[in-house]
């Protein structure tokens, strides 16, 4: 079971360059996993986008998690130091 956490100010989130105009419409969805995962760290972030962006660059979202979580979010961290969220609408979002 996860306990919520309080984030550090900024989080990352790595992803493939043809899913950007999606996600700042929609935000960061979880789809069809159980949460939307985040790094505290831009390289960690980097290689999890590397393996969506297949042949693309990836492009590294920042998650303004202090706004996030002063408007009430929960955040989750993992045992393996993933930060988790059920989404991030994109008023939160910038590259």
């Amino acid at each position: 079971e996860l306990k919520t956490a309080r984030p550090p100010r900024i989080l990352y989130h790595g992803s493939d360059p043809k899913d950007y105009d999606s996600i700042m419409k929609k935000g960061l969805i979880k789809m069809k996993r159980l949460h939307v995962h985040l790094s505290a760290d831009k390289e960690i972030a980097y290689s999890v986008g590397k393996r969506y962006a297949k042949r693309n660059e990836p492009i590294i979202l920042k998650i303004d998690a202090a706004a996030m979580y002063a408007d009430g979010f929960k955040f989750f961290l993992s045992e393996n130091g993933v930060w988790l969220i059920d989404n991030v609408p994109p008023k939160y979002l910038s590259i």
